[in-house]
């Protein structure tokens, strides 16, 4: 690409709502986080250090029987409650502002070790932890 001679139109969008092709053998539940694995597929988020963290499905993919791409899923970036994790992994209140890892499709965690980032957060409270992603 070169750089513009003249004013131009450039393309946006708010960078709320996308649709990612799901990886094959994958099932999504909607509400559940969702991760692209290194081929940039979907998958539910679960421990594993190859993820990257892209939001919240906004419907259910079930693509178990499918070939990779062959199913799509709609996922909105935000900010989420989400399940705090226990013991030497939970979230406090301190930590806010600081990345979270995810444990499973509905869990995060403070520790990076053998997780993916799931986002900042944003907010801890009785009911979980508060995710940006």
């Amino acid at each position: 690409m070169t750089a513009l001679t003249q004013d131009t139109n450039i393309i946006r969008r708010d960078g709320v709502d996308f649709v990612f092709p799901v990886a094959a053998g994958a099932w999504i539940h909607a509400g559940a986080v969702v991760a692209l694995n290194a081929d940039g597929y979907a998958v539910p988020g679960t421990t594993a250090t190859d993820l990257q963290g892209a939001g919240i499905a906004q419907a259910a993919a079930d693509n178990r029987t499918g070939a990779a791409g062959s199913v799509t899923i709609a996922v909105r970036r935000g900010c989420y409650q989400l399940a705090n994790s226990a013991a030497a992994d939970t979230i406090r209140r301190c930590d806010i502002g600081k990345p979270c890892y995810i444990v499973d499709d509905n869990t995060v965690a403070l520790t990076a070790t053998g997780k993916s980032q799931a986002g900042v957060i944003r907010d801890v409270d009785g009911n979980g932890v508060w995710v940006e992603f």
